[in-house]
């Protein structure tokens, strides 16, 4: 019996061996594990910090306790602030618009050093006025002050971190390297930076109002 061919008029359907079909990049694919296991890291301070407090009786108000969340809510903002300039300047180097780029990558690597500032400010507002230190607060129960520059102190290190690994794709990107439009180190840069933002909301919400 002879072998038969059967013709197919309809659509070709692409297969995984199809150029179209674009590859996970594993520096993306890195991050993202990074940043999954570094979150279950901030998960596990936040847990601690809920559970200190439910079961101190004389734990402060955070607001009271502070002196106000005017300054810490500046913070929040400015952060957020600075993860909508990276995203302009991931577009720009998307575009080709190396202009664009370089100005919004500046402005988040500025962004970045002066949360740290005003970090370091509150940090010594906290120390000479209310009497806060890593061990002991002088208005109450010293956790309180050791779970606040605990959790805030962990993100100040990533902030830092974060800054600086901008810093460096601030300097590849003087040096010509994304001119060509290839996002993709910026796009991973993002994603951290992206992360420590939306890690101080949840401390600014959970530490400093609730």
């Amino acid at each position: 019996m002879e072998n038969s061919v059967i013709a197919h008029d309809g659509p070709v359907l692409n297969c995984p061996e199809d150029p179209q079909f674009k590859r996970a990049n594993p520096g993306k694919i890195g991050m993202w594990l990074f940043l999954t296991a570094d979150g279950m890291s901030f998960s596990g301070f936040l847990l601690a910090y809920a559970l200190i407090r439910i079961h101190a009786v004389d734990w402060p108000v955070p607001t009271e306790a502070l002196g106000g969340v005017g300054l810490s809510g500046f913070m929040t903002f400015w952060l957020i602030c600075s993860s909508v300039s990276m995203v302009f300047s991931i577009d720009g180097c998307k575009q080709r618009n190396r202009s664009k780029m370089l100005t919004w990558l500046t402005i988040t690597v500025i962004g970045g050093a002066g949360f740290l500032a005003m970090q370091v400010y509150e940090y010594l507002h906290l120390y000479n006025d209310l009497g806060m230190t890593f061990s002991t607060y002088a208005h109450g129960n010293d956790l309180f002050s050791a779970t606040f520059f605990s959790i805030t102190g962990f993100h100040g290190l990533h902030v830092l971190s974060g800054t600086l690994y901008l810093a460096y794709m601030l300097y590849l990107a003087v040096q010509g390297r994304f001119d060509n439009g290839d996002y993709h180190l910026l796009e991973m840069a993002g994603l951290f930076w992206h992360f420590v933002d939306l890690v101080w909301i949840l401390v600014f919400t959970f530490v400093y109002l609730l």
